[in-house]
């Protein structure tokens, strides 16, 4: 019954936000977010064309057989999940709160584009789509920062390299 009744919070915090722009902005302004000052960008060393793409979301996406995102812990999950590049899009789902994720339900490319992936690849664009991808919850607060940090994305970054993936496409919810 909590559990519940804090989804219908989340999800009606997040539809009222995503309607009323403003009113968003009058939240943020008294939140605080981390800003860095040393991102750590690559310059791609390679022709696009030759190039492996994985994809990373931070929308919540995760296969059906999966276990959903914690969305009862106000600090967020950490975790995340590993998605195979085969998927067929209906075996996929959204486990987040905190944003209207109502037409990605719809059409899960709006934030885990792995179709259109699949049609550079087709195309020629790129070379080859990584056999996996990643799928984080984007709400991540207090300890949970650290474990994703200093843990989690780097154990992903360490994935991603072992794969021999050249660009990464991050599609935030």
């Amino acid at each position: 019954m909590i559990s519940n009744l804090k989804q219908l919070k989340d999800r009606t915090l997040a539809k009222i936000f995503s309607k009323n722009p403003r009113l968003f902005r009058g939240w943020a302004k008294h939140s605080t977010f981390m800003r860095f000052t040393n991102i750590p960008w690559t310059p791609l060393k390679r022709n696009i064309r030759n190039s492996r793409l994985a994809l990373i979301t931070t929308g919540g996406v995760r296969l059906t057989s999966q276990p959903s995102f914690d969305m009862l812990d106000p600090n967020g999950d950490p975790t995340f999940r590993e998605i195979p590049s085969t998927i067929s899009i209906n075996d996929l789902i959204i486990t987040h709160n905190y944003y209207d994720h109502s037409d990605a339900d719809k059409d899960i490319n709006i934030v885990f584009p792995v179709e259109r992936v699949q049609d550079l690849k087709t195309a020629g664009d790129i070379s080859d789509v990584n056999h996996r991808h990643f799928s984080f919850m984007g709400h991540i607060l207090g300890k949970h920062i650290h474990t994703l940090m200093n843990d989690v994305a780097p154990r992903v970054a360490r994935m991603l390299k072992e794969d021999c993936v050249d660009i990464v496409i991050l599609t935030p919810a």
